[in-house]
């Protein structure tokens, strides 16, 4: 598309290439940078036209809100409003890592950010070389994935080159993403914090921190249409190879032969290590049945990987919906569209 011509510089970790980074930030320019989630999109979140290239950028819908990241815990207070107590705990616990806290915004953010909403999610990356371009940049980076939206999350670098070359102005690679999947989201407005993406930071791990939190409905289910959603990741289908992907909730063997019986062409299997043995089709695994945090890191991967291979259909297990286990079966519902085969 002529209106997507940029020469997307492919930048290091170098001290000079950092700079480098942050100075696009400065005027006003796009960057892919390494998160220890996933791959982000970045944009001065204080600068109303960058933040606006970044849904032109991806594609993305004009409803579906944005991640401002931070380099240390000050840089959050012209931001927001009100840091509960409760908020504090979190900070202290999880940041900086894969979490992001939903807060009333203050007037410096600009609403291309929010998409109109009075709320603005934050979040402090744990990845040094983040860290580094937004503290050497000065400003809160808004940040999506860093790919086209609704396709696969991206975990490398190559990931990004793949599918914004010549829509930003540079990628910096970092390496492979250490977690694999974008950041827990709760709301910190209102009577109780409410779970509206889970991610590494579980649930359980949230609770024992500040008690007991609502679980939204939406990490399970589709969002209602019309509905407005306060996080990314919720109203949209996501993550999704060119295969179709479907989710079969069964038991072994009723799992082993709905796949082995399948007919038709580039049928793989996305499953656990010791489901291998018992399937005559191609198989990609997300580690051990028992390891929702492999399952986690692998599972982004695997799906780009298909791609590769000209998968057609992939038929996926239904992971168990404990700890991060939640994250995996958050993503995979969205990867599939919500198609479920119960056996």
């Amino acid at each position: 598309m002529s209106e997507f011509n940029k020469q997307t510089k492919l930048l290091s970790t170098s001290e000079n290439d950092l700079q480098t980074a942050a100075k696009i930030f400065k005027n006003g320019g796009l960057v892919c940078i390494p998160t220890e989630t996933v791959y982000g999109l970045g944009a001065n979140a204080l600068n109303e036209e960058a933040v606006k290239n970044i849904f032109k950028a991806k594609g993305r819908a004009g409803d579906n809100p944005l991640i401002v990241h931070i380099s240390k815990f000050d840089d959050i207070k012209p931001l927001v409003k009100n840091i509960s107590k409760k908020a504090e705990i979190l900070a202290q616990s999880f940041w900086p890592g894969p979490l992001t806290m939903i807060f009333e915004k203050s007037n410096i953010i600009p609403d291309a950010v929010t998409c109109g909403m009075d709320t603005v999610a934050i979040r402090m990356p744990s990845h040094p070389v983040a860290r580094k371009i937004i503290e050497k940049s000065g400003l809160p980076i808004a940040a999506p994935s860093a790919n086209i939206s609704g396709g696969v999350s991206p975990v490398t670098a190559e990931h990004c080159f793949a599918d914004l070359k010549g829509r930003v102005d540079g990628v910096v690679d970092g390496g492979e993403c250490e977690v694999g999947l974008e950041s827990t989201v709760i709301l910190m407005v209102g009577d109780k914090p409410r779970l509206l993406r889970p991610g590494f930071v579980t649930a359980e791990q949230i609770c024992e921190k500040i008690g007991e939190i609502i679980i939204d409905d939406a990490i399970l289910n589709p969002i209602g249409k019309g509905q407005k959603v306060l996080s990314p990741g919720m109203k949209y289908k996501h993550y999704s190879p060119s295969a179709k992907v479907i989710i079969i909730d069964a038991d072994d063997e009723k799992y082993y032969s709905y796949v082995n019986q399948a007919e038709g062409e580039n049928i793989f299997a996305l499953c656990y290590d010791e489901d291998v043995a018992h399937i005559n089709k191609k198989c990609l695994t997300l580690g051990r049945h028992n390891d929702n945090k492999s399952a986690a890191n692998r599972l982004f991967y695997n799906l780009h990987q298909f791609d590769l291979l000209g998968a057609k259909t992939v038929f996926a297990r239904l992971p168990k919906t404990d700890g991060v286990g939640l994250a995996v079966v958050n993503r995979l519902l969205r990867s599939a569209g919500f198609e479920v085969i119960k056996l």
